[in-house]
């Protein structure tokens, strides 16, 4: 705390008026303050709680089948090797999508094949309801 001692230089006795605030107090507020905020704030963890399975999962000794669709440079579908047209893809994925356990379903498309077929390919299979798909070979399209 500071104190003003003395008289002013004019000679008039009066004590100088003094116009600064004493901002020690205020920081030290401040300080007890901050000190509760960090205190009081709990620790952040960078963990996922997961409740995870106890002992060993069974064995699954059923591999699945795949299915393997090529689309060729002249932009030729080919089902399981063999082409095939746009209708014989739409029954086959058809007859695919309905089975109890699907195939996984593998999509190979060429680099210089086009684009529009591929979405075609892409499209039919969702609708038809395949759900295990996967396109093989991306790493050709990486420049």
């Amino acid at each position: 705390m500071s104190m003003n001692v003395g008289s002013s230089g004019d000679g008039s006795g009066d004590p100088e008026v003094m116009m600064d605030i004493n901002t020690t107090p205020l920081i030290d507020v401040m300080l007890v303050l901050l000190v509760m905020l960090i205190i009081t704030i709990p620790i952040q963890l960078h963990a996922v709680n997961l409740d995870m399975p106890v002992g060993t999962p069974p064995t699954n000794n059923i591999k699945p089948e795949k299915i393997q669709i090529d689309i060729d440079d002249r932009s030729v579908v080919y089902w399981q090797g063999l082409p095939v047209s746009a209708q014989e893809l739409e029954a086959n994925m058809d007859v695919v999508g309905q089975q109890a356990s699907q195939p996984e379903v593998h999509i190979r498309p060429n680099k210089a094949s086009q684009y529009a077929v591929f979405a075609n390919v892409l499209s039919t299979s969702k609708r038809k309801g395949l759900t295990k798909m996967a396109v093989i070979g991306s790493e050709q399209f990486v420049q």
